[in-house]
């Protein structure tokens, strides 16, 4: 999937398959980081698709610091949060609502995680901090490296370490209780 810079770069000079081989390789991936934050997977559908908008219409550049996943991550990880911001008021859902999004979110999840471990352990990330799962999600699911994780959550690869090591441990906590074992622990 490292053909994203690739896809760009011919997108950027006319190519109209280099953004829809974007969309196809991240947009899943992306969606459920973005969830982390916002908490409702049809806000982070929304939000997934502003951000692959945001590259057809602004076409911002990409210099190639990081890996185009980590570069497009860090773009989705700040709609996010300016979504948060914009939105900090609590929204009431009714119970049918709230349990339609809850069968939404979880179709969606168990289409991207099909490996029933993994799905206990996304599961398990939604019961500790909400920094220590996403920290979780970019390594355990995202497979970036923790130097790309610093760059998408703005820290430096020491604090990422320090983070990774408190996530894994109260991850395995939550994990025990269940009485499941996960081997990236």
């Amino acid at each position: 999937m490292e053909n994203g810079a690739s896809s760009y770069r011919r997108f950027l000079e006319g190519d109209e398959s280099g953004i829809v081989d974007i969309i196809r390789d991240y947009k899943d991936g992306l969606m459920l980081y973005m969830n982390q934050f916002v908490k409702n997977i049809h806000i982070a559908e929304d939000l997934t698709e502003d951000c692959f908008v945001r590259l057809v219409v602004k076409r911002p550049k990409f210099k190639g610091k990081s890996s185009f996943k980590t570069w497009l991550y860090s773009i989705g990880r700040n709609l996010a949060i300016d979504y948060i911001r914009h939105n900090s008021k609590t929204v009431e859902l009714s119970d049918e609502d709230y349990n339609a999004l809850l069968i939404d979110e979880k179709n969606i999840e168990t289409e991207y995680i099909k490996e029933e471990q993994r799905l206990v352990v996304h599961n398990t990330l939604k019961k500790i901090k909400d920094e220590y799962s996403q920290v979780l999600y970019l390594s355990f699911f995202e497979d970036l490296s923790n130097k790309e994780i610093s760059i998408v959550m703005k820290k430096s690869k020491r604090q990422i370490e320090n983070l990774l090591y408190r996530a894994k441990l109260s991850l395995k906590n939550e994990l025990d209780k269940e009485g499941f074992y996960y081997e990236k622990l």
